[in-house]
């Protein structure tokens, strides 16, 4: 379980999804009462089979009431603690059982702040908070922050970097498959041609044009590609329907025709050199064989 404290204005920055019960009031708020709103995994295991709103649990020697109970949000992809393991109580009464400020050996608080939607890239929301957080611990104007100030694109940028490297990784190994796939393609076509020569000359003396055969072993090639490429976009969309707590994995559609177009083209490479074998094939030989 994680204790958080929550002040005023915590809901409007942060999400708690009430999904039973409600958030605290500003009397609570003010009065630091002894109230709490749980996470999913902590209404199951105190409250497996009783509705858990009003129930009173005990933390560090003291009795909350509970009063919300937030949705599931289940695990996130970089290991972050899930709200599911959350207990929010005022800040007020947080204070009850731990002591706060890094300065007196308490438990460090954090301050977050959200800016209006004008604001492109949340400059006037820093400029003006580093401008109150120097004036509040006195520091000089040559003086260097004794803060930080850390922003959703700091971390965006991280993850960012992060799934370039994958994406990289990806078509690097895509590659690499695309070539075992094409020779292994190439290997099947030639097979086919060599067992079917018999039939390549009996179309060709009932007057079937080289460009017919041709057409013909190529699209074998083709649909052998496509369907390989599309049983490959079937386990890509299974794996879009794990959950990945707030990140959202989505299956675009011009991510799905480029990955057949690239199936397609493998197909055209790796079945060009057999189609035309086939095509300018001697009828007579071709029966005799």
């Amino acid at each position: 379980m994680t204790l958080v404290g929550a002040s005023e204005g915590y809901d409007e920055v942060f999400e708690v999804n009430i999904l039973d019960g409600r958030y605290f009031t500003q009397q609570e708020l003010d009065g630091g009462r002894n109230v709490v709103v749980i996470g999913q995994d902590i209404a199951e295991g105190l409250f497996p089979r009783t509705n858990p709103l009003g129930e009173r649990i005990k933390i560090r020697g003291l009795r909350y009431t509970v009063i919300g109970v937030m949705e599931r949000e289940g695990s996130s992809l970089l290991d972050v603690t899930s709200s599911d393991e959350y207990a929010i109580v005022p800040f007020k009464a947080f204070r009850k059982v731990y002591q706060t400020g890094q300065s007196r050996g308490g438990v460090g608080s954090r301050i977050g702040a959200k800016g209006k939607p004008g604001d492109e890239g949340l400059l006037q929301l820093e400029n003006e908070m580093e401008g109150l957080l120097r004036a509040k611990r006195g520091l000089r104007p040559k003086e260097d922050n004794s803060f930080e100030l850390n922003r959703p694109e700091a971390i965006a940028a991280a993850i960012g970097t992060v799934f370039d490297i994958v994406t990289i990784a990806g078509w690097v190994i895509g590659g690499f498959s695309g070539l075992v796939g094409g020779f292994s393609i190439a290997n099947i076509m030639f097979v086919s041609v060599k067992e079917r020569t018999s039939l390549i000359g009996v179309e060709k003396s009932l007057g079937a044009k080289n460009y017919f055969i041709l057409f013909q072993f190529l699209f074998e090639a083709i649909l052998l590609s496509c369907i390989g490429g599309a049983i490959g976009l079937v386990f890509v969309w299974l794996l879009t329907l794990i959950p990945m707590g707030s990140f959202e994995v989505i299956f675009p559609l011009d991510k799905v025709i480029t990955g057949m177009t690239i199936a397609a083209v493998l197909g055209v490479v790796a079945g060009i050199i057999p189609a035309i074998r086939a095509a300018y094939m001697d009828p007579v030989r071709a029966i005799r064989s």
